[in-house]
């Protein structure tokens, strides 16, 4: 049976922590931020865990 290959992708969005959650970046904010204001701006740093939901499907493609 041959290993599974880490999804690079994913891997370079998506970290492990030590207790074995998945944390991401939030999204937004890459562009157009001339027209989002600082409130938002501000509200779009830092992680978040990973929902239930998609915590499965992402564990496969990290080769967890």
């Amino acid at each position: 049976m041959p290993k599974n290959k880490t999804h690079k992708g994913t891997s370079k969005r998506v970290k492990v922590t030590g207790s074995g959650k998945l944390v991401r970046e939030k999204t937004g904010k890459r562009h157009r931020l001339e027209v989002k204001s600082s409130k938002e701006t501000r509200a779009m740093a830092g992680t978040v865990v990973v929902s239930p939901a998609d915590a499965p499907r992402l564990k496969k493609l990290l080769g967890l």
